[in-house]
């Protein structure tokens, strides 16, 4: 009895009901989960390590490969080419022929307007020296009779005045003699006037513009010559020749080219927003996909001094002189022209990637530990691979470049960093 009324009356083993159960499995569930979210917070990301390197920015455009001197034979009327003098890559002298256009009378209309312009020169000489030189020498003898004439007539005069005097002359033999005297002096006084003038000033001047004329329309005709028959201006070598024997081409139309191969430049087009950058003496690569083992070398030798603007893309257009071009960079290439518009040499830099931009504002995330944290820096040269850092980082410094999967990056985000 007393033993039955002591259970009875004294505590009894507790029942632990399920929703107690639950509540403790819960709790435990919880706190699992929570230490696991927390472990996953922990971001893997890919890191660098800032170095010293030479760092440059750079802007490229295409080109085209241009001689400095070139000459280009025009055809300048429509005609069919009659002779090709010079085969492609001769080297040519000034003046020496190149190509002729059919035109058979070309030459001989030249050498009539030259004999016409000797003959009129020659007239125009003889009227500037009152005669040829066979009219001078007809006047020199004719100087000389009428000469002898009057000093005999003036003689005779005085002979027959004396023997009047004595009584032996009669006075018609002295007017006869006075007559003879008049008239040599006349003849010597009209020879003299038309040694000294015998053109007018109206024959002279009629004569100069004969001259003049005629000078006019040889230059026509050599023009005339010239259009059929195109001879180099300069020294140089044939380096294209688009046309052959017996075509019939338009006017205008290219029929040869003649440079100095040994100066070349290239013509390159930059977008708009790379002509600021552009300065003269700048260096600049050129590359050519024909021979992709060779790079040439020159200089920004002009800026672009104007805008040209396209339904596509608005540029500016400045040349290019080389360094080390031997002849062996084609004419009319398309190239690459690349220039150096900044360098400089053992900068501090950082993989493009880790450089980051809020507005004007330029940060990087450093791994700080396990975290990263947001560090403002001043950045000098960026180029698409590298960027300068001038200000905020050293060698010691490691910076974050992206995390694993695209796991945005964050100050205070908790990291791991990948090897």
């Amino acid at each position: 009895m007393s033993t039955q009324g002591g259970l009875a009356n004294g505590s009894r083993p507790r029942r632990i009901r399920s929703w107690q159960i639950a509540l403790i499995v819960g709790a435990v569930l919880l706190i699992a989960g929570f230490g696991y979210s927390h472990e996953r917070k922990r971001v893997q990301i890919a890191a660098a390590t800032p170095a010293y390197q030479d760092i440059e920015l750079t802007v490229s455009a295409q080109g085209t490969v241009l001689p400095f001197n070139d000459f280009q034979a025009r055809a300048n009327f429509s005609g069919m080419v009659d002779k090709i003098y010079v085969h492609l890559g001769e080297k040519v002298r000034a003046g020496q022929m190149l190509i002729s256009m059919r035109d058979q009378y070309a030459l001989s209309r030249v050498e009539s307007a030259r004999a016409a312009l000797e003959s009129s020169e020659v007239n125009n000489q003889n009227v500037q020296h009152n005669g040829s030189q066979e009219d001078r020498i007809a006047f020199e003898a004719e100087l000389a009779r009428d000469q002898r004439e009057q000093e005999s007539a003036a003689k005779a005069l005085a002979t027959v005045k004396q023997l009047e005097a004595r009584g032996s002359a009669s006075e018609a033999e002295v007017t006869s003699a006075t007559q003879r005297l008049d008239a040599a002096n006349m003849a010597l006084a009209e020879l003299k006037r038309r040694m000294s003038a015998r053109y007018s000033s109206t024959d002279a001047e009629s004569w100069r513009l004969r001259v003049k004329a005629d000078k006019a329309a040889l230059a026509a005709e050599k023009v005339s010559y010239d259009n059929a028959n195109l001879a180099s201006p300069i020294s140089g070598t044939v380096y294209l020749i688009p046309v052959r024997l017996y075509d019939f081409v338009p006017m205008g139309a290219e029929l040869l080219h003649v440079a100095d191969l040994s100066k070349i430049r290239i013509r390159a087009d930059f977008y708009e927003q790379d002509v600021g950058k552009l300065q003269t003496g700048q260096p600049v690569k050129i590359l050519w996909e024909g021979d992709a083992n060779r790079t040439w070398h020159g200089r920004i030798a002009s800026r672009p001094l104007a805008i040209t603007r396209t339904q596509d893309a608005s540029f500016g257009q400045c040349m290019i002189g080389l360094d080390d071009a031997r002849g062996d960079l084609p004419v009319n290439t398309n190239v690459t022209a690349v220039v150096t518009v900044a360098k400089h040499e053992h900068a501090l830099t950082i993989p493009r990637e880790a450089l980051h931009t809020e507005g004007a504002a330029h940060y990087v995330y450093r791994v700080d530990g396990d975290k990263l944290s947001r560090m403002p820096v001043v950045i000098g040269i960026v180029n698409p691979l590298r960027a300068e850092i001038t200000n905020g980082l050293s060698v010691k410094d490691q910076v974050a470049l992206h995390g694993a999967n695209d796991e945005p990056l964050s100050d205070g985000l908790k990291i791991e960093v990948g090897k």
